[in-house]
């Protein structure tokens, strides 16, 4: 399994930004970037069942506006939103705790733009110790896969599916170079720079299979 690392890197866009979500302070994440192919193709792409398990991970559940649905060893959660094929939204419910995502798709260029919000309760342990990096370098593999998927959609070419590919070096390239994107967006968004940049360090440390930082 083989990916353009470096053509991937360049295409995203990463944005970190302080917001309110049902009266609470909040971080909002944005991962994006654009697809070379219609919006029709792209929403089939990731609202489908049988072609998010090929990219993303296997999705099960009542994938209509208000069903709820579950990620194979992931979250689950409930869609808030739908607007085909432009917009849905949802909740994302993991480890008892529960975040909101958007997905928007506009068309752009000859191609497609697909932005991925995931907004989280903010302040919070979890983003003190790993920071943006958490969920946007969960969020960007998943784009990579959605990114090979499209170019080859008969096949299976989930960004962390069988094989051994998370733990190569090519792989541990993506999650270094990510991981400190990540953390400079939260720089931009007001997060204090040592703090982020540590934050990343210990998401790189995490995606890697490595020790975590001491504290």
């Amino acid at each position: 399994m083989s990916f353009d690392i470096a053509a991937h890197l360049g295409a995203m866009h990463r944005e970190v930004r302080n917001v309110t979500r049902d009266g609470q302070t909040a971080k909002d994440l944005i991962a994006s970037r654009v697809y070379d192919t219609d919006i029709e193709d792209l929403w089939d792409a990731v609202t489908d069942a049988g072609r998010l398990a090929r990219w993303f991970s296997p999705v099960t559940g009542e994938l209509t506006l208000g069903g709820r649905f579950a990620v194979e060893g992931n979250a689950s959660g409930t869609i808030t939103a739908c607007e085909a094929p432009r917009h849905y939204a949802g909740t994302w419910e993991f480890m008892g705790h529960v975040s909101w995502i958007e997905v928007h798709l506009r068309p752009e260029g000859n191609g497609t733009r697909l932005e991925i919000h995931h907004i989280a309760p903010h302040p919070n342990p979890h983003w003190d110790q790993y920071g943006a990096g958490a969920g946007g370098v969960g969020w960007e593999l998943g784009l990579l896969g959605l990114s090979e998927h499209l170019q080859r959609p008969a096949d299976d070419v989930r960004a962390e599916g069988p094989g051994g590919w998370e733990t190569s070096p090519e792989a541990k390239e993506l999650v270094r170079e990510a991981s400190a994107d990540w953390g400079r967006a939260s720089i931009d968004g007001g997060d204090e720079p040592d703090q982020a940049m540590r934050a990343a360090e210990a998401t790189r440390r995490f995606y890697s299979g490595e020790p975590p930082l001491e504290a």
